[in-house]
C-alpha cells in the first residue's frame, strides 16, 4: 500500500486536491476595519501635525476677517521657510498661551517699527496697506527683539496687538494662514502686498 500522503490509496497515481483555506468573513471584516482605522489615524495626525484650523472670534481683523471665518494655518511655514512682512499669523496671545490671536505680521526680528500720522513705517520704510479698515489713531516707535515679531490687527483702532501689550515671542508663533476656507461664500486663498521692507 502507498503510504505517500499526496496519494489517494483507492486511487493510486491520483493527487489529492489541496484543502481549501477555510474563510472567517467576520474575521477579514475585522481586520479590514483595523486597518482603515490605523490609516485614518496615520492621516489624522499626519495632517495636524502640518496644519491647524482656527475660527476668527472678534473684530480685530476685519475687513480681512469677520467672526466666524474658518482658516487653515500652516505650522510648518516658519520652520521650512521665512517670515515676510505683511503675512497673517497665527500665535499663543502672550498674556494667555492657551488662547491664540490672529494678527498681521509688521516687524519681524530686529526691524525698526514706527506708527506716525496714520501711516506705518518698517525700517524707515511706508508701508502700503489697502487692507486695513483705517488708519491708525496712534502713534509709537519699536524696536523689534531679535527673539521677536510685531504683529497689528487691521482694524487698527479695534485691535488688542503690540501696539499695546508689546511683542510675541518666536517660539509662541503658531503658523501662518493659508486659506480661509468656512463659509463657502468666504473662501479666499490669503495673499498680501509685496512689501519691500529691506531699507535699514
Amino acid at each position: 500500500m502507498n503510504s505517500d500522503p499526496q496519494f489517494d490509496t483507492s486511487l493510486p497515481g491520483t493527487p489529492l486536491t489541496e484543502m481549501e483555506p477555510v474563510s472567517h468573513p467576520f474575521r477579514t471584516a475585522l481586520i479590514d476595519i483595523l486597518q482603515t482605522l490605523v490609516l485614518a489615524a496615520l492621516l489624522y495626525f499626519g495632517i495636524d501635525a502640518v496644519f491647524a484650523r482656527v475660527k476668527v472670534l472678534n473684530i480685530s481683523m476685519q475687513p480681512t476677517f469677520f467672526e466666524g471665518d474658518v482658516l487653515l494655518v500652516n505650522k510648518l511655514a516658519y520652520k521650512l521657510g521665512a517670515m515676510e512682512t505683511g503675512d497673517v499669523v497665527i500665535f499663543h496671545n502672550p498674556n494667555d498661551l492657551s488662547e491664540d490671536y490672529i494678527k498681521r505680521l509688521i516687524g519681524k526680528p530686529g526691524d525698526r517699527v514706527e506708527v506716525a500720522a496714520g501711516v506705518v513705517y518698517v525700517n524707515g520704510i511706508p508701508l502700503d496697506e489697502p487692507y486695513i479698515a483705517e488708519k491708525p489713531m496712534y502713534e509709537g516707535s519699536w524696536q523689534v527683539p531679535d527673539d521677536a515679531i510685531f504683529v497689528l490687527g487691521d482694524n487698527r483702532n479695534q485691535s488688542s496687538d503690540s501696539h499695546s501689550w508689546g511683542f510675541v515671542p518666536l517660539e509662541d508663533v503658531v503658523g501662518k494662514a493659508l486659506i480661509v476656507y468656512w463659509p463657502p461664500k468666504a473662501i479666499t486663498i490669503i495673499t498680501h502686498p509685496q512689501i519691500d521692507d529691506s531699507g535699514r
